[in-house]
């Protein structure tokens, strides 16, 4: 029963300091300014975007690949007043997923059978004019992982030679 409990509390150490970790501003970081995480599944292809650390540590424990920090967005409580909100939408049929600041497209992906991940995952980006775009790149040859964000452009421009068609900006957001 001992055993138990010492591996269920270094269990719990172990996931609460990957979120604390994941989530603690440091002095290499705006403190005005949240992480937002890349994640790649090797086996399908898709690339998942999440503001929440313990999300990457569980996706790694089920194969994925964490890539970092993708750019930062807006450290604000909801309702995220004055900044465009990123909703992220899930397709279970494909096992895709998509975000866009487009109360429209969002509406249009829930009325075909998308789900909407739920305000978890909603995150907030920058203002108008402020910040670094964000590109959309869409792949007409794939059924997972069809869209993908990235702040460079050289991995945009990369991707455009591979045949993926170029969407344009999908919303900005703040390097580090």
């Amino acid at each position: 029963m001992k055993k138990i409990g010492l591996v269920i509390l270094a269990a719990m150490a172990f996931i609460m300091g990957g979120v604390i970790n994941a989530h603690q501003v440091s002095a290499d970081t705006d403190p005005l300014h949240e992480r937002l995480y890349r994640v790649y599944n090797p086996n399908s292809g898709e690339h998942l975007l999440t503001p929440a650390g313990w999300e990457v540590l569980t996706l790694e424990k089920a194969g994925w690949k964490s890539e970092g920090v993708a750019f930062y967005i807006p450290l604000t409580e909801p309702p995220y007043s004055g900044y465009p909100v990123v909703q992220r939408l899930y397709n279970p049929n494909a096992g895709d997923h998509h975000y866009t600041t487009s109360d429209f497209e969002a509406a249009s992906l829930l009325s075909i059978g998308w789900n909407n991940d739920g305000t978890a995952f909603r995150f907030p980006v920058a203002k108008a004019n402020t910040g670094v775009p964000v590109y959309r790149l869409y792949n007409p040859n794939a059924k997972v992982g069809l869209h993908h964000f990235t702040m460079s452009s050289f991995e945009r421009d990369s991707l455009i030679k591979a045949g993926w068609k170029n969407e344009g900006i999908a919303f900005n957001a703040y390097t580090k």
